[in-house]
Parts: C-alpha cells; structure tokens; sequence
C-alpha cells in the first residue's frame, strides 16, 4: 500500500521536473511512463531516498493520531456562561418504513431528545492548558453522571495512557459545530428537551 502511495507522488514528482521543458511536445506511451516511474523508483531505492520517504510518510502518520489537528475557533472560556442548544429539525422528506408506508412526512419536526435520552456529559478541552486538564480530571471524578472527554487540541493517546481510560478528540470540529462551542472548557448535558451548554471560566 505504501508503494502505491509512493508512486502516486513519484507520478507527481516526475510531471512536475518535465513543466520547464520548451519546444515541440508528443504524447507519452503509457509504456514509456511505466518505464519511468520503475526507472525513479529503483534509483530512488538505491540512493536510500525512498527509505527517507517511508520513514517520514510513517512520522506524519503517527503524529497525525498522536497530534491531530486543533480545532478551529475555539479559545479559553473568559466568562461563566449557559446557553441552549435545540437539535430539532424539520424532515424534507417522508420516511416510510420497509412496507412503503409513511411514518413521518415532510415537514414534520423531530427533536431527537424525544426518542433517545442523554445519559452522559460531555466535556470539552484543551489538553495542552493545564488548568483545564487539571479541571477535567476533578471534574470526571466529582461528577453525577458518566463524562466523556473530548479534546479540542491536545494528545488524546497521551492523555488516555495517562489517564487510563477513554478519551476522544473532535475530529474535524463536528461536535464543536453542532452543540455551538466556541470556548473551553465547556460542558454538554440534556436538560429537558434540549442540551444545555455550559462555558467555564478558570
């Protein structure tokens, strides 16, 4: 897999040396650049480049899971704050079941909460700020109900090796997006029919 993965960047490589060539220009056989691609790729094998290439394309993989990406728009919570997020929303078709019979129609509005409870909290941080890690660890031992963490930045595998349990990271931004968390550390628990968002200031 990964030598595909290579040649896909050699077929890159090798059309971007030939951009600066000026004249007459023919059509490429496809066997003359199969022929290529083998040529470069032993070369590269024999210089020892292409055990560079595996050995980086393997760093930026695992850096990847250990290091994802932050998640965008998010800052440190500068004020206590509650808000409510509603997940209703209106079906722009009808459901039918497996008879063809319609259970739902267009234009009728779900709220999920009506039909699955939210038995858990969520919690979103920052791993790599202390004073919300540290928050986060009392917070999962004093609270009511089960926590999950989510992080927002941080290194989830190190902080699971740490903790020794579960912990989650917002790929993406997905969850962030959907319960419109902007700060951290913030929590996330139903509250009646909708979810309740609470930003905590340190």
């Amino acid at each position: 897999m990964l030598a595909c993965c290579l040649l896909v960047l050699l077929v890159g490589q090798l059309m971007a040396e030939d951009l600066d060539v000026i004249g007459p220009t023919y059509p490429i056989q496809e066997r003359d650049l199969i022929e290529a691609m083998q040529t470069r790729f032993k070369n590269m094998e024999k210089s020892g480049e292409l055990a560079d290439l595996e050995e980086n394309y393997k760093k930026q993989v695992i850096s990847g899971i250990e290091r994802p990406q932050p998640v965008a728009g998010i800052s440190t919570s500068g004020t206590n704050k509650t808000f409510y997020v509603d997940l209703s929303f209106t079906l722009d078709r009808d459901v039918v079941d497996e008879h063809g019979r319609v259970m739902f129609k267009a234009g009728f509005k779900v709220n999920p909460l009506d039909y699955i409870g939210f038995g858990k909290i969520l919690v979103f941080f920052n791993s790599d700020n202390k004073r919300e890690k540290a928050f986060v660890e009392r917070y999962i031992k004093s609270a009511e109900m089960p926590v999950k963490p989510i992080l927002i930045a941080g290194a989830p595998l190190e902080l699971m090796r740490e903790w020794q349990r579960e912990v989650f990271f917002d790929q993406g931004g997905a969850l962030s997006k959907r319960f419109k968390i902007t700060h951290s550390p913030s929590t996330v628990r139903q509250e009646g029919k909708r979810l309740r968002i609470d930003e905590i200031r340190l």
